[in-house]
């Protein structure tokens, strides 16, 4: 798949999600076989720009290009000058949010909410795309509610506002990520663009991944909540769609040297207490399917410090490669 000068290979790609794709994991799900991995959404309004949060959203130093920030906001002129900040400071790709079914994102009438009003749909992409010198993609869903699918128009909007790409997930707004995913929506809009469409919603596994490719005849697939614990879902689809054949699961060794090197990466991107508290949510995702998952849980949740949470990790992962987990004691 081509967006603007970038190749993206393999075609399977990490989306944007509030609170998870910060710089630690985007550089480990590219890493581990991502074509491409968008920031969080940072806010188009440039009194926030310089908060913390905002501060780190914005920090690309050292990650492998392309470089793809998403913005999120209502207002044209603000998210005009939004992409050009943000390819000052190292953005080499702009995604629009238009797919947050988020309710305070929703309410301030932007992220989903924005495809209720195509005209402004068609002013903030205008704006967006003539502010920059950078591909501008975009992010949508199939509508608002079950009766509103207007997404192949809006499809067509970005098409014609000059949009590089377009990801669509596979429900309204209202479904939130509820229910299952449909794929006709975006094979309808992929069958009347030229530009490349990804398809995104509950791809979980690489036949999965296979199947909406052919469904949908999209140039690409967008892989979201199945990535939490399990970031080497990349590397899996993308093996399985070049060969067909299906790569077998990581061994305990390897899972136990990923997750280590994230929680160091998360540690020294954050600092302690920060580090070791967003560290948590990781750690329940890899554990997930794990022997002793609440036990695990219950102990590296009270661990105060990046050594305390480092160890018990490290003794939990060893104690399963041994077959022999050790009886788990509280953090000291």
């Amino acid at each position: 798949m081509q967006i603007g000068p970038y190749t993206i290979a393999p075609n399977v790609v990490l989306a944007p999600m509030a609170g998870v794709t910060d710089k630690p994991f985007r550089q480990l799900c590219k890493q581990l076989g991502a074509g491409l991995a968008a920031s969080e959404m940072t806010i188009s309004d440039p009194r926030f720009w310089n908060t913390r949060k905002s501060i780190h959203r914005m920090d690309h130093a050292g990650e492998p290009a392309p470089i793809s920030v998403q913005i999120a906001g209502t207002e044209p002129q603000q998210l005009a000058e939004a992409a050009r900040y943000n390819v000052d400071h190292g953005a080499q790709i702009i995604d629009i949010n238009m797919g947050c079914p988020a309710k305070k994102v929703c309410n301030a009438w932007a992220g989903s909410a924005l495809m209720r009003d195509e005209a402004l749909v068609a002013r903030i992409l205008e704006a967006v795309v003539n502010a920059v010198p950078v591909p501008v993609t975009l992010k949508i869903r199939t509508g608002w509610c079950a009766d509103v699918r207007n997404a192949p128009r809006i499809a067509r909007i970005a098409e014609d506002s000059g949009i590089a790409a377009l990801a669509v997930h596979g429900r309204t707004r209202d479904q939130h990520y509820t229910g299952v995913a449909e794929y006709d929506t975006i094979a309808g809009i992929k069958a009347m663009l030229r530009i490349p469409v990804l398809a995104n919603g509950d791809i979980d596994s690489p036949q999965k991944a296979e199947q909406v490719l052919k469904h949908t005849g999209a140039d690409a697939v967008m892989v979201g909540r199945a990535a939490q614990g399990r970031p080497w879902i990349f590397r899996e689809i993308g093996h399985y769609l070049a060969t067909g054949e299906e790569l077998p699961p990581p061994s305990l060794q390897e899972v136990r040297d990923i997750l280590i090197a994230h929680l160091i990466d998360l540690h020294a991107f954050y600092g302690e207490p920060q580090g070791v508290r967003i560290a948590r949510k990781h750690l329940g995702w890899y554990a997930k399917d794990r022997p002793e998952n609440a036990a695990f849980r219950a102990v590296v949740n009270a661990a105060e410090s990046a050594d305390a949470q480092l160890r018990l990790t490290r003794d939990y992962f060893d104690g399963l490669i041994a077959a022999d987990l050790p009886a788990l004691s509280p953090a000291t």
